[in-house]
């Protein structure tokens, strides 16, 4: 099966919607925020459905939906805590190219804010670092290429991004 959609992965406030609203539109195909599509087939914000299915609860949610979820042509942008779902990356390894946005936790923590009204899931007692130790080798693991993000605009990562895409034919 040839992949043709984009996947963005990376941790929250790492640029995901963003970058993939503005690279959806470079290469003229539909963007999906899967966090928004979580609450529009449920009628609650993320922190609401954290609350009240506790973390392991959203997180088969999460990972329900997004490995259901079929695309053509589309930049795909999902939570930071897709990776934790096996099937559902299963799922976009077979049909994206999946694009980690690298963040420095330097530059995480100057982004981020407050992670819980983020709708972040954060285990009883996890820091932000420890989150951030937990899920970077995930990303590796999954990306097929990865975006150094520190320094630059959401703007120069589409343009480097964009262009590795359109030089394999997307």
């Amino acid at each position: 099966m040839r992949k043709t959609n984009v996947l963005l992965i990376g941790m929250p406030s790492a640029g995901k919607s963003t970058v993939g609203a503005l690279l959806a539109k470079r290469l003229g195909v539909p963007f999906t925020d899967m966090d928004l599509v979580i609450q529009e087939k449920t009628g609650k914000l993320l922190k609401e459905l954290i609350a009240g299915l506790g973390e392991q609860g959203f997180l088969e949610l999460e990972e329900r939906i997004n490995r259901e979820h079929e695309a053509d042509r589309t930049v795909i942008a999902p939570g930071g805590s897709v990776i934790y779902g096996k099937r559902a990356m299963e799922h976009y390894r077979e049909m994206a190219v999946i694009v980690y946005l690298k963040l420095s936790f330097e530059e995480l923590t100057e982004r981020i804010g407050d992670p819980r009204e983020r709708g972040v899931v954060l285990k009883d007692g996890m820091t932000l670092r420890d989150l951030y130790e937990e899920r970077v080798p995930y990303y590796e693991e999954y990306a097929d290429v990865t975006v150094e993000e520190n320094g630059k605009s959401p703007e120069q990562i589409v343009q480097e991004l964009g262009a590795y895409l359109e030089e394999r034919g997307f």
